[in-house]
């Protein structure tokens, strides 16, 4: 993928500049979909086949993402690249703007919030488990809960409080 010019910022955006591709990356990075099904049937936004189709090729040649070669029968899976795990600061910067400048709900502010709360060292940590995940790389040891549990919780413990709240109103 050669950019049209030779500005980073050009670069930068030719590779990642449109919102299914940096919601892709939300999905793969926070929910852990690394299947083309589970980025289809999970997107809340209702992403159609046909542009998650080209997200995904986009992607991949970019060098964001790799695609393992399924066997017959077998389920391609995506898995982020190093490149693809240096967005994490990117859409963390996205994330906290949306915070700052842009409604939403609770339970989907959730995340965002602790990332903010918990800073880059959290950014960190959670590039690192990343690392882990998509390139085998060996585990950084911590004590307590990774910070993927950690944001899951705080998600659930908002989902949760929601959900009681709407059963109690009903």
């Amino acid at each position: 993928m050669e950019p049209r010019s030779g500005c980073a910022i050009n670069a930068a955006v030719e590779a990642l500049g449109d919102h299914w591709s940096f919601l892709v990356l939300r999905d793969v990075i926070f929910g852990d979909r690394r299947y083309f099904r589970e980025l289809l049937n999970g997107s809340i936004e209702g992403i159609a086949s046909n542009i998650l189709s080209s997200r995904l090729k986009k992607l991949v040649a970019a060098g964001i993402l790799t695609k393992d070669d399924a066997l017959r029968g077998q389920r391609a899976r995506y898995s982020l690249t190093e490149a693809g795990i240096q967005t994490l600061p990117i859409i963390f910067a996205l994330g906290n703007w949306g915070l700052d400048w842009r409604t939403g709900t609770p339970e989907l502010r959730t995340r965002q919030e602790l990332m903010r709360a918990e800073g880059m060292p959290f950014i960190e940590e959670l590039m690192d488990e990343l690392r882990v995940r998509h390139l085998g790389a060996a585990p950084v040891e911590r004590e307590g809960p990774g910070p993927l549990e950690r944001l899951e919780a705080a998600y659930q413990a908002v989902a949760g409080g929601e959900a009681a709240k709407a059963g109690d109103a009903g």
